[in-house]
């Protein structure tokens, strides 16, 4: 539930809005601040990264050195510079096969000045603000760009576990691995059998025991454990080799053919910042699924983010180090340790250092074969099942296919190159993939297109519009939500000769199976002879607003009162954008259908109504049969998609994560503003979302039985009070007169009495918009509403012993109805501002 997601963190460094506060910031402390889940969370990172970044420079043929370098760079540098707090960076997997190719083409010092350019790249990407274009690249082809890395990885390592030698591609490690079985070392097989067995069944402990023994992270399990088995067993494998500081070669000028420099640094680039900003969105992600986590992290910036990892590949690579990405494991496994900011990613580089410079004997003790296996292990888990499953729901299977050999066989470039071009291919295939089927019954002819209809199809579509007889009876049934100007001449211009020599012309909307319209005569007569009168419903609505109230346009036969309606009902703008279509078709239709409209003589199309609403209704309908209507399009089209999602949840009964106490005003639609569904809020609604104090005589106890049922029995993790801009409560309130008579409503809204005193207090800081003061006094009361019934809320004995417990959170909201903004209410600044939610965080 992102919408409720609190936007405070804990990172004193936080970048600030660009408006100037209306009241001076308060003061932060300059220092850092250590948590002792911080300091817990740096320490099971940096025992994941030691192993596999010896591992990762072992597989790219680097000096062992270089991936503690890159570990310490992207520990520090990104996690200060970064803009995903939680993302730890440093020597990746997916780079392996990259860096290798360089190293042997190029050599460590050319390969070092590449990483420094590819840097360089990203700052100057990150400076013009480009992060989310490269989220753009379709998930296909990332996820087979690493499981073509990932089977390379593995491949290559398998003959270091055999104890052998790898050879530079994928084709030689294949042909040879029969030769390299046959001359299997039994002392390297068995410490990588053994590193693989602890690596797959430490994680699988049972028991309290298992518990406590999986603090330790795997990979430092394995690798020790197998460490200690060979030295006890006097193994003679070739071990892990530290030269001095003193001799380790740092970055050098670039040397080679310039075209192929250039594409290296391409490569890195494309390669680093990819797998860098999808890993900060799969963090945020995480951050999301975990309630007391994400109130304090901050949501990843994903330019500050390209900066961070810019930075850090210039330091690395002029230091002698790996390229740097964010590195899916570490960072899983920092958020799952329960850091709150970047400074548990800091020490863990700072860690790292203490590591290269202090544990040199101790490192020098690791047989090469266990790393091999741990990166061989890692490798093999780039080919994941989950996201082959995804693609191949997705039709995209193919894309993810090419991508993945093309890097096998080929290399990352080249691979990544082929999959846009087949992702290309494939939508362009199904742009241009376009049904158009005719068929006769009862002396129709219907005329189905199923796709979009493009310039491509516009023989396909003459050809089968000309099988309709002159004359005749036509329904063309439109399942598509696009159409271009081809297309669209080609249609108007059948349409006009159909109904010049007396045919009449149907057309049928996209999927929802409501009639566009009544058949047209000629001359502007209805099949019967009757001539055509004026559009009775006056429906204007279109099949991408279907959150209007279905009111659209009554016609001007009623009272003045109910065209004021209509026009008020249609002025409205849509307010859900979950299932929009693109305006493209539905204009069109609008232009061939409109009375009048140029070459279409005779021809009157209405506007499709919207698929919750067949008809729109006139003046006389009766509220009832609105409902009615209501209810069959509900059962005809939304409950088919929902229906066993209903079925589990009375199967399971609720288990809503929210309060969501907000006002009764109609236009707050609560499941559309927070982007919910079924089973995710419980939600209490009330004139003024008030919330009467525990205690009251003569109270109400509704709202005081909502809170306890919802905290004590549902165990709602966090309750949301949520106040918007035009409210009548308030309106009421501050118009208040002594002497009008105690009425239920007057009676009610007592309890918002203490907002309008909190707002007249001058001893506190007013309530206010980020960016803005409040645009008038209605809107300083539902702001300062919104507060005092969160202090309403802290004094329930069942809110406040939850509160205690650390089970439960407390958000206060605003909602800008004419703006369609939501504000949260916000504990980093001073005072009592409710900050902008942006897109990013409404989708997370």
């Amino acid at each position: 539930m992102s919408a409720c997601t609190p936007t405070r963190h804990d990172d004193p460094h936080r970048k600030e809005h660009s408006h100037e506060p209306h009241s001076p910031p308060s003061p932060r402390p300059r220092g850092p601040r250590l948590t002792g889940a911080d300091v817990s969370a740096s320490i099971a990172v940096f025992l994941i990264a030691l192993p596999l970044s010896l591992g990762i420079a072992l597989a790219t043929g680097a000096p062992l050195q270089a991936g503690l370098v890159a570990a310490a760079v992207g520990g520090v540098v990104v996690g200060r510079l970064g803009g995903a707090p939680l993302q730890v960076s440093g020597p990746a997997a997916g780079l392996t096969v990259v860096t290798a190719e360089l190293i042997q083409r190029y050599g460590w010092r050319t390969t070092c000045a590449i990483t420094v350019l590819a840097g360089l790249a990203q700052l100057g990407l990150g400076l013009l603000r480009v992060a989310r274009t490269a989220l753009a690249v379709s998930p296909a082809i990332v996820h087979g760009m690493l499981a073509g890395i990932g089977v390379t990885i593995a491949v290559a390592q398998l003959h270091i576990v055999l104890g052998g030698t790898p050879h530079s591609s994928v084709l030689l490690n294949l042909r040879d691995l029969p030769a390299q079985l046959a001359r299997v070392q039994t002392a390297a097989l068995s410490v990588s059998a053994l590193t693989l067995c602890l690596l797959l069944a430490w994680p699988r402990l049972p028991g309290r025991a298992g518990r406590l023994l999986r603090v330790v992270p795997a990979p430092l399990v394995a690798v020790t454990g197998a460490t200690t088995a060979a030295a006890l067993l006097g193994f003679g494998l070739p071990k892990v080799d530290l030269p001095s500081w003193s001799s380790h070669a740092l970055a050098g000028l670039p040397e080679g053919p310039a075209l192929g420099l250039i594409a290296a640094v391409l490569t890195i680039t494309l390669v680093c910042s990819v797998q860098s900003l999808l890993g900060a969105v799969a963090v945020d992600k995480m951050v999301a699924a975990r309630p007391a986590l994400s109130g304090r992290v901050r949501r990843a910036d994903l330019d500050r983010e390209l900066l961070g990892q810019g930075a850090a590949n210039v330091v690395s690579g002029t230091l002698g180090g790996l390229p740097v990405a964010g590195v899916a494991v570490r960072s899983t496994a920092n958020v799952n340790a329960g850091a709150v900011s970047r400074n548990s990613t800091m020490l863990h580089g700072v860690l790292v250092v203490i590591a290269a410079l202090l544990m040199v004997p101790i490192l020098e003790l690791i047989p090469l074969a266990s790393l091999a296996a741990l990166v061989m292990a890692v490798g093999i888990q780039m080919v994941s099942l989950h996201h082959i499953r995804t693609v191949t729901r997705h039709r995209e299977v193919l894309v993810y296919a090419v991508t993945t050999v093309g890097v096998v066989f080929l290399g990352v470039l080249e691979g990544v190159a082929l999959g846009i071009g087949m992702a290309v291919a494939v939508a362009l295939h199904r742009l241009t993939r376009t049904r158009i089927t005719h068929h006769e019954k009862e002396g129709v002819h219907h005329v189905h297109v199923r796709g979009q209809l493009t310039f491509l199809a516009v023989p396909r579509l003459s050809r089968t519009l000309h099988l309709v007889p002159q004359g005749a009876h036509a329904v063309v049934e439109l399942d598509g939500s696009f159409m271009d100007h081809a297309a669209y001449e080609s249609l108007q211009d059948w349409q006009s000769t159909q109904t010049a020599h007396g045919g009449t012309v149907e057309l049928v909307g996209r999927r929802t199976g409501v009639r566009i319209g009544e058949p047209t005569g000629p001359a502007g007569l209805h099949p019967d002879g009757g001539t055509t009168a004026p559009d009775s419903s006056g429906c204007r609505c279109h099949p991408w607003t279907p959150w209007r109230n279905h009111q659209c346009a009554i016609p001007e036969t009623g009272s003045p009162a109910q065209r004021n309606n209509a026009e008020t009902t249609t002025a409205r703008a849509p307010e859900d954008t979950e299932h929009t279509e693109p305006p493209d078709l539905t204009a069109k239709l609008d232009a061939l259908g409109a009375p009048g409209t140029p070459g279409t003589p005779g021809a009157t199309v209405e506007a499709p109504a919207p698929p919750s609403s067949p008809r729109a209704p006139d003046a006389t309908t009766p509220p009832a049969n609105q409902l009615a209507r209501g209810i069959s399009a509900f059962q005809r089209n939304t409950a088919p998609l929902v229906r066993s999602e209903l079925a589990r949840l009375a199967r399971e009964g609720q288990q809503p994560s929210q309060l969501f106490l907000t006002c009764a005003d109609s236009r707050l639609v609560t499941s559309m503003i927070t982007s919910s569904g079924p089973g995710d809020l419980f939600v209490v609604r009330n004139v003024g979302n008030l919330v009467p104090p525990p205690g009251e005589e003569s109270g109400d106890d509704s709202v005081a039985a909502a809170i306890e049922y919802a905290v004590d029995v549902l165990r709602v993790r966090s309750i949301t009070v949520c106040g918007h801009s035009g409210c009548g409560a308030m309106q009421a309130l501050l118009a208040a007169d002594q002497d009008t008579a105690q009425t239920p409503l007057r009676r009610w809204l007592r309890y918002g009495g203490p907002s309008v005193a909190r707002m007249a207090d001058g001893s506190r800081p007013a309530a206010r918009l980020a960016g803005r003061a409040a645009a008038d006094t209605v809107e300083q009361l539902c702001l300062t509403n919104v507060i005092q019934q969160l202090e309403h809320l802290r004094a329930h004995d069942s809110v406040s012993r939850a509160l205690r417990a650390g089970e439960l959170e407390l958000h206060g909201m605003y909602f800008h109805v004419g703006e369609a903004q939501a504000y949260l209410l916000s504990e980093v600044h001073e005072g009592e501002v409710f900050d902008h939610v942006g897109v990013a965080d409404l989708t997370a």
